[in-house]
């Protein structure tokens, strides 16, 4: 991998860290940034607000590059994926009787917005994945003349199917069905192109493969839609003309920005920023390439040792998370082995979650591997393990 990406993210020796799908590391340039961020509000307060104001134009950009556009208009700041589906799934004008469909693997942030729905008289239909055969042509068949959206992630966050949203776009267009893309466990990982994708609504965190902080989100909506979209929040920073404090008649921003009821996330908009820097700068297709490479190194271990994979084989079909099984082991008791050897992982879709970054030295793949099956075996630590407070287990995606 190119150098800029391993020289910034220095993490603590002797640490493995194969868990961007859930929270990954900062670089050493988003520390700095928070750190020079926290000086001047400690020396400075808001003396420096137009300099911030720049930097959050200079992140919309990078987001909007990263989904392949150069409209930063039409790109909004969330708090989480979350917030973003919620502002689709309650924003759309729902009428008994409609459905969405879905799949059924799905993380509850890409399933609960949607199930929630059940009160207004919607129905969700899911497919499950687990039987799926040609998953995008199963979504398609699902559809009716009732169906007003199909949610998906692109990759699925336990087992890392990829799915191939450019077929599945292009069908759903052509049913008049609207296309929500959760991006999180992809965007920051993967190349992605707009001009491609005939997405309606994306939505990620840029805390897992973007390299960022929680708390500060993307939101893309098609512009033709926007205004079809129900707000259900209200403040400040959402008017036309938000630094107008003394007007009374107001209306929401023609901009994306319409979403965005409340102050940014300041904090999390440089960190978030500096991230982003890092991986444009490197090229999404240079990232996505030593990624893709890293899971197939991984692939090549899991079958050497004979374990299950359970992520799938095809490289067009999945991203950067790869899951398997040690066979005759309890996976769960693995993994609580796993982070006490500093192996950072999750816990998924009934194995072990591996998902290495572009920056990942190829030789942790090895090492990992080695700590897994001495774990396994129930084999002591040739060390004890570092304190690094890094061992909570929590289901974050």
């Amino acid at each position: 991998m190119t150098p800029a990406l391993s020289d910034e993210l220095q993490l603590a020796d002797g640490l493995i860290y194969l868990n961007h799908a859930a929270i990954a590391p900062w670089p050493r340039r988003a520390v700095a940034a928070v750190q020079r961020f926290a000086a001047g509000c400690g020396s400075l307060g808001s003396k420096g607000y137009t300099d911030w104001l720049a930097t959050e134009r200079r992140l919309r950009e990078r987001l909007a590059a990263l989904i392949g556009t150069a409209v930063t208009d039409d790109v909004a700041l969330a708090k989480s994926t979350s917030e973003a589906l919620s502002w689709v799934a309650q924003g759309l004008d729902w009428r008994p009787g409609d459905n969405l469909v879905g799949i059924a693997q799905e993380f509850p942030s890409n399933r609960i917005v949607w199930e929630a729905l059940a009160e207004r008289g919607v129905a969700y239909r899911a497919l499950d994945l687990s039987r799926a055969v040609d998953p995008e042509a199963e979504l398609l068949g699902l559809c009716d003349a009732r169906t007003r959206l199909c949610a998906v992630s692109w990759v699925q966050y336990a087992g890392g199917l990829r799915l191939d949203l450019g077929r599945l776009g292009r069908g759903l267009r052509e049913r008049g069905v609207l296309f929500c893309v959760d991006g999180i466990q992809g965007l920051g990982a993967l190349p992605f192109d707009l001009a491609e994708v005939p997405a309606d609504f994306i939505a990620a965190d840029g805390h897992k493969w973007m390299l960022g902080p929680e708390g500060l989100a993307l939101f893309w909506c098609r512009p033709e839609l926007r205004e079809s979209l129900r707000l259900t929040q209200y403040g400040w920073h959402m008017v036309e003309h938000a630094g107008d404090f003394s007007r009374r008649d107001w209306r929401p921003a023609a901009s994306a920005r319409r979403f965005e009821a409340g102050s940014p996330n300041m904090l999390g908009i440089h960190a978030l920023e500096a991230s982003l820097s890092l991986l444009l700068e490197v090229g999404m297709a240079a990232v996505g390439a030593a990624v893709a490479e890293r899971a197939g190194r991984l692939i090549e271990l899991i079958d050497r040792h004979g374990l299950e994979l359970l992520s799938p084989r095809q490289p067009e079909r999945r991203a950067g998370i790869v899951t398997f099984r040690v066979p005759g082991v309890d996976q769960d008791a693995l993994y609580r082995r796993l982070m006490r050897r500093d192996v950072m992982c999750a816990s998924r879709g009934g194995g072990i979650r591996f998902s290495p970054h572009a920056y990942t030295p190829v030789e942790q793949l090895e090492q990992a591997m080695a700590r897994t099956l001495s774990a396994a075996a129930g084999r002591p630590l040739a060390r004890p393990a570092a304190q690094l407070g890094c061992g909570a287990e929590w289901p974050l995606g």
